[in-house]
């Protein structure tokens, strides 16, 4: 079972105003993507799951708590990528523009050893379904 995360009402207007554009203009993607939506998953981790936020690009991982690092992903799609293990993988999903559902809160190690070949651009993919896989089986 998912846990479901409201998201704020400023990142649920994002949301909504990407759907809206979407209906208006059949065929035409609006997914917000980037340091916007890293920086959404980010807060709204943090304030799900009482994380601290290191300062922005701190290498390797986003936050902190009493346990240790944390690398916070979120996506709208069906996988993350990775550039390098981390110590706790965090990994949200925008399920409707009012929510979030974490698909993967565990050890980093298991995710980055079933995730793909390194790319060209340095980064390792692996999808929300071997990650909800790795947690069912942890």
């Amino acid at each position: 079972m998912t846990k479901k995360i409201p998201l704020p009402l400023p990142v649920a207007m994002i949301y909504r105003a990407v759907a809206e554009l979407e209906k208006a203009y059949p065929g035409r993607k609006f997914t917000p993507d980037g340091h916007l939506v890293g920086s959404i998953g980010e807060v709204v981790a943090a304030e799900a799951l009482g994380l601290t936020l290191y300062p922005m690009s701190q290498a390797g991982h986003d936050a902190y708590d009493a346990n240790g690092d944390v690398q916070i992903k979120m996506t709208a799609g069906t996988s993350i990528a990775m550039y390098a293990e981390c110590v706790r993988l965090v990994v949200l999903r925008v399920a409707s523009p009012e929510e979030a559902e974490i698909v993967y809160d565990g050890p980093g190690a298991p995710a980055w050893a079933q995730a793909g070949k390194i790319g060209k651009n340095g980064q390792r993919v692996i999808s929300l379904k071997r990650l909800r896989d790795i947690a069912r089986a942890g």
